[in-house]
């Protein structure tokens, strides 16, 4: 599984650099055009002066150059703020349970709360349930409801399987027996900590996994 916090980093280093390279040519030209004005002044001829009207529309240019610099610096500091803002918003979510598509961490305890959520055409309903390594440890057949589910924490053979994190498949078939869809399952995980990471709130669950908070579809308080 790809770990969401490489992949926002990921995605927020390839904006920075976008970015960067935006801000770097829009200096470059800024401070070329700086040197073209300079040069063309000092080597003007002095009995054919550079023209009035021209000489007013270069410097519009330049202003403007230098408008579009300073509103781009003006931007960033402004998203930067509301970045911290959300964070700041969300940090009531620490020690909530959030649902999301994530591993589920598995105490070796208390269940695990599943939200399947299958498609409402699906004639049946499975579902894999899958230790850290991908390894398929129960495979239960589920109703074809959004109902959420409590995983005891079983195998396939009704024994106790080890506290660690695992993921829920969700494999749906038509009336022809055939696989319609396959994605994995939402579940609750309690979250610990919010940060930000290239712009974007991710919380950080309890089990370490991190997850975005724009893909958060539920939040509830903490399951006894």
């Amino acid at each position: 599984m790809t770990d969401v916090t490489s992949a926002v980093a990921g995605t927020s280093t390839a904006q920075s650099s976008v970015t960067s390279s935006a801000k770097s040519v829009i200096t470059s030209d800024f401070e070329t055009f700086i040197k073209m004005l300079t040069t063309q002044a000092k080597y003007q001829d002095p009995l054919e002066p550079l023209d009035s009207t021209e000489y007013s529309a270069q410097l519009a240019q330049f202003s403007m150059v230098e408008q579009q610099v300073q509103g781009n610096n003006l931007l960033e500091s402004m998203a930067a703020q509301l970045g911290m803002s959300n964070m700041a918003a969300l940090s009531s979510w620490v020690g909530m349970e959030a649902r999301a598509v994530a591993p589920a961490a598995f105490d070796g305890v208390n269940p695990v709360t599943v939200a399947p959520n299958p498609p409402a055409l699906a004639d049946s309903v499975k579902m894999d349930v899958k230790n850290e390594a991908g390894t398929i440890v129960n495979t239960i057949t589920l109703p074809v409801s959004a109902e959420a589910y409590q995983w005891d924490g079983t195998d396939a053979d009704g024994s106790p399987v080890a506290a660690g994190n695992y993921t829920f498949e969700i494999r749906s078939y038509d009336t022809l027996g055939e696989l319609a869809l396959s994605e994995q399952a939402e579940v609750y995980t309690r979250v610990s900590e919010t940060q930000m990471v290239g712009g974007e709130v991710v919380l950080i669950t309890g089990s370490g996994q991190a997850i975005l908070a724009s893909s958060v579809t539920a939040l509830r308080e903490p399951q006894a």
